[in-house]
């Protein structure tokens, strides 16, 4: 009986592992929805306008 509690013991760690290995995996795919194209345009059009403030900022101050 106690061979049998150390090893149920001794296996809890790695089942649990790949357990939790398997259910990240399966999550990722759920991650790339059609959102991100939207998203990733938005950002590109942030970096734009930042990009364009600075450089209004940096010629201003060269007079």
């Amino acid at each position: 009986m106690d061979s049998l509690l150390y090893t149920v013991a001794i296996l809890a760690c790695p089942v649990g592992m790949g357990a939790m290995m398997w259910m990240m995996m399966r999550g990722q795919g759920k991650n790339t929805g059609s959102g991100q194209p939207e998203q990733v345009r938005q950002l590109r059009a942030e970096i734009d306008q930042l990009k364009a403030e600075r450089e209004s900022r940096s010629t201003e101050g060269t007079f």
